[in-house]
């Protein structure tokens, strides 16, 4: 198991990685990331060589636009896009791509189902002709405004029926245990139940702030969150961390880390687990002088904050069993 970071690819980011120690990488392939489907092949292959030479192994390339969104033209804008991001993944020769499984909010779970189907359907022949499987992380990225929900797996309850409606052996799981944690879902038999079908992992940490959870309860604050909306399609989901929960650096939060990587070993995860760093504390004064209104904006910023990743790696290493 390699010990990795997600991050958008720049020459420097990649330099810092390499004497951290850090041995692979998820790609961010947003449209505004350096690496995303437009690139050209000499491009890609001067970025590929860059971490050839640095033994940095490319374990996943992400991706997470809502899929199904409710504004249907938006949503087929998207699911081109992702056709392109698998044609991307093949020519890089990286077999996992990490994305969510989208949610038209607008809808029940079980009245999503068939339009999720038929995307991911499409996803999964495409991208089995490749080798390349989807992970589909379990973040809900719910609105804290609204309760709006851009991603429908976030549960075990809901992946049980997602893989049993699409049983593609090349659909599976990107696992986060932070996301779990303030749900009050149980995330060490969670990677007991369905150890088969997680292709990647992220390292993220979170802190419950009991303080003010006694106060909004787990739906969080719902009064004055306007000031985060950016946009009519942008999200307020990371106004919670504000409050009764926030993101933060691996081992400064609540994930019991020896249990979970102990789990994975059980179930013979062989895969990466990359360091998803978005703690706010650490990147205070960053985040002052930054617009983010999308989830590519933090990770093109957060994976620039080297503190948090630092400790991140620290607290791993001891833990991670070393790649073959």
């Amino acid at each position: 198991m390699r010990l990795g970071m997600y991050c958008n690819y720049t020459e420097k980011t990649a330099e810092f990685a390499s004497r951290v120690g850090f041995e692979s990488m998820e790609l961010a392939v947003w449209s505004r990331s350096t690496v995303n489907p437009n690139i050209t092949d000499g491009e890609l292959a001067r970025v590929m060589k860059d971490l050839e030479k640095r033994d940095i192994e490319i374990s996943a390339i992400g991706c997470y636009p809502n899929h199904i969104h409710p504004d249907k033209e938006f949503a087929k804008d998207n699911q081109a896009y992702f056709h392109k991001v698998i044609d991307l993944a093949h020519r890089m020769g990286v077999t996992v791509i990490g994305t969510h499984g989208g949610n038209d909010y607008f809808k029940s779970i079980e009245e999503n189902i068939p339009e999720w189907k038929e995307c991911f359907y499409s996803y999964c022949d495409h991208a089995a002709k490749y080798g390349v499987k989807i992970a589909i992380e379990n973040c809900p990225m719910v609105d804290v405004k609204t309760q709006f929900r851009n991603n429908l797996a976030y549960s075990p309850e809901i992946w049980e029926v997602l893989f049993g409606v699409l049983p593609a052996e090349n659909l599976g799981l990107e696992f986060d245990p932070a996301h779990m944690i303030w749900q009050g879902i149980d995330y060490v038999q969670a990677v007991l139940d369905f150890g088969h079908k997680i292709f990647h992992v992220h390292a993220k940490d979170v802190e419950v702030r009991r303080k003010q959870w006694a106060k909004y309860g787990m739906f969080g604050p719902q009064i004055g969150n306007d000031k985060y909306r950016k946009g009519p399609r942008s999200a307020t989901w990371c106004a919670g961390w504000d409050h009764h929960w926030r993101g933060r650096a691996v081992g400064w939060g609540d994930v019991n880390w020896p249990k979970f990587i102990s789990a994975l070993v059980e179930v013979g995860y062989e895969g990466n687990m990359d360091v998803e760093h978005e703690d706010k504390v650490f990147l205070k004064q960053m985040l002052a002088q930054l617009d983010i209104s999308e989830e590519q904006d933090l990770i093109n910023n957060y994976s620039t904050e080297e503190n948090g990743l630092i400790l991140a790696y620290n607290h791993l290493r001891p833990l991670v069993p070393p790649h073959r």
